[in-house]
C-alpha cells in the first residue's frame, strides 16, 4: 500500500478535510499514529496527551512573553497534530468508540477554555472585568455554538457521502434512552459521558431545525435501510460548498489568528475575531445549510 493510499486510509474523507490538514496536520497524525500503534497505546490515551499540551499552552499564553508564548503556540500545534492522531488511529485498528468521539470533543473544549482563562487574567490589569465578559461571550456562546455547527454538518455530509457507518451522526433521543437504561452505580463513567453527550447532540439538532425536519421525513419514507444515490448525490452537491465554510469554524483558522494575535501581544484580537468574522460565517453556514435541507426535504417525493 502506497504512502498516499496509507493516508487516505486515515481520513474521515476527502470532502471534509482542509488544505492544512490534508499537506501537514494528517502526514504528522499518521507518522504519530503508526508510533503510537508500534507501542499498543490506545486513541484515547493520545487523546489525554492532547489535552496535556493544549492545557500547558494555554498557560503559556498568560505570560507576556514572546518566547514564551512562542513554546505555546509550538504545544498547541502539537495538540492539534494528536487530535488528528488518535482519530486516524482509530481509523486505521478500528478502535472506534464514541466514548473516544466525546472525549475528542472535549479535548478541544479544555484547550480552549485554558486559552481565553489565560488571555483574561494575562489583560485583567488593563480590561478589568471587561476582558472577561468579552472571553466569557466569545468561548462560551460564539466558540462553542461555531464548533457544534461544523462538527454537526460534517458528520451530516459524511452520512450523505458513506452512509451511517461511516458518520458519528447520533441522535440526542437516543442517547437519552441509553442513558436513562444505565445504573450510575454500574456504570457511572460511562453515563456520565452520555449526559455531556446528549446535551452536547441536542444543542446541535436545536441549531438544525430544517436538517431534523429532512431527517425525520427520510425515516418515515426510507425506514432506516440504505438511501437512493439520487437522493445522496443531490445533498452532497449542495452541501461540499458548505465544507470550506464548516471548516474554516473549526480549528485552523482561529488557531492561526491566535498565534498571530499572541505572537504580537495582542491577545485581546482573539476574542474579538471570534464574536465578529466567526460569527458571520457561523450565520452564512446555518442559512445556506438549512436552505439545502428545506430544498432536499421539498423534492422527496421524487426520490
Amino acid at each position: 500500500m502506497s504512502e498516499n493510499t496509507k493516508l487516505q486510509a486515515s481520513l474521515k474523507s476527502q470532502d471534509t478535510e482542509e488544505w492544512l490538514d490534508i499537506h501537514f496536520t494528517r502526514p504528522l497524525g499518521l507518522l504519530w499514529a503508526r508510533f503510537f500503534n508500534s507501542l499498543n497505546v490506545h486513541p484515547n490515551v493520545v487523546t489525554i496527551l492532547s489535552i496535556v499540551l493544549g492545557v500547558a499552552a494555554g498557560v503559556l499564553f498568560y505570560f507576556e512573553n514572546f518566547w514564551l508564548n512562542l513554546l505555546g503556540v509550538l504545544l498547541l500545534i502539537w495538540a492539534n497534530i494528536y487530535d488528528s492522531t488518535d482519530g486516524q488511529m482509530a481509523r486505521i485498528t478500528g478502535k472506534k468508540t464514541r466514548l473516544g468521539r466525546v472525549l475528542d470533543g472535549f479535548a478541544g473544549d479544555t484547550w480552549f477554555f485554558a486559552i481565553y482563562f489565560a488571555i483574561s487574567l494575562r489583560l485583567t490589569p488593563t480590561w478589568g472585568i471587561w476582558i472577561w465578559l468579552l472571553c466569557a461571550f466569545a468561548g462560551f456562546i460564539c466558540h462553542a455554538k461555531q464548533c457544534q455547527l461544523a462538527d454537526y454538518y460534517r458528520n451530516i455530509h459524511l452520512f450523505f457521502l458513506k452512509g451511517e457507518s461511516g458518520s458519528e451522526l447520533d441522535s440526542s433521543s437516543k442517547l437519552a434512552d441509553e442513558f436513562k437504561s444505565l445504573k450510575w452505580s454500574d456504570d457511572f463513567i460511562w453515563k456520565l459521558f452520555l449526559y455531556f453527550y446528549c446535551g452536547y447532540t441536542r444543542a446541535q439538532e436545536k441549531l438544525t431545525p430544517a436538517f431534523q425536519k429532512l431527517r425525520a421525513d427520510i425515516r418515515e419514507r426510507f425506514g432506516t435501510g440504505a438511501l437512493p444515490a439520487a437522493l445522496c448525490q443531490d445533498f452532497r452537491k449542495g452541501s461540499l460548498p458548505l465544507m470550506k465554510w464548516a471548516n474554516i469554524l473549526t480549528f485552523n483558522t482561529r488557531a492561526i489568528v491566535l498565534y498571530i494575535a499572541v505572537l504580537v501581544a495582542l491577545p485581546w484580537i482573539y476574542p474579538v475575531f471570534e464574536i465578529t468574522v466567526m460569527n458571520i460565517i457561523a450565520f452564512y453556514a446555518r442559512a445556506k445549510h438549512e436552505r439545502l435541507c428545506r430544498e432536499i426535504d421539498a423534492k422527496l417525493p421524487t426520490y
